[in-house]
């Protein structure tokens, strides 16, 4: 079994983030940074816009693409509304390139510490829960 040790680049990431909504003091600036975020995806192939790679459980249509690269998962996610898209971001900045057993073992504490999960509508919140759930579903698929 990994140690937490092993996963100290999952747990910068997650401090990257926290230092990046430091400023971001109000509800209102927490989601300015996250529709900003959702700007900075990049461009996903229409041909990944596939039925079995829609997320379930989001409240606008949100696609994630999961692959292995020399032992780390690489993620790249789409959707419609700006908001998911950034919260696809903030879950992609801590989680892309990294081994799929960090992915399973380090849980995204910063959303806590960020109160981000409490900024977002319900319905945001769940699809914020379902698309970190569908990348541990992606990832077990790689574990060896």
């Amino acid at each position: 079994m990994k140690e937490k040790n092993d996963f100290k680049s999952c747990m910068s990431k997650q401090q990257k983030v926290k230092e990046l909504f430091a400023a971001c003091a109000t509800p209102q600036a927490k989601y300015e940074k996250i529709i900003e975020l959702g700007r900075s995806l990049p461009p996903f192939p229409l041909e990944w816009k596939t039925e079995c790679r829609r997320v379930i459980g989001c409240q606008s249509q949100m696609y994630l693409y999961a692959s292995l690269s020399e032992g780390k998962v690489q993620f790249q996610a789409h959707s419609d509304a700006l908001i998911s898209a950034g919260i696809a971001a903030l879950l992609l900045s801590v989680y892309h390139d990294e081994p799929p057993e960090a992915i399973l073992m380090c849980p995204p504490q910063f959303l806590e510490d960020l109160g981000i999960h409490s900024s977002l509508s319900p319905s945001r919140s769940n699809g914020l829960s379902s698309l970190f759930l569908r990348m541990k579903q992606e990832s077990i698929k790689f574990c060896k």
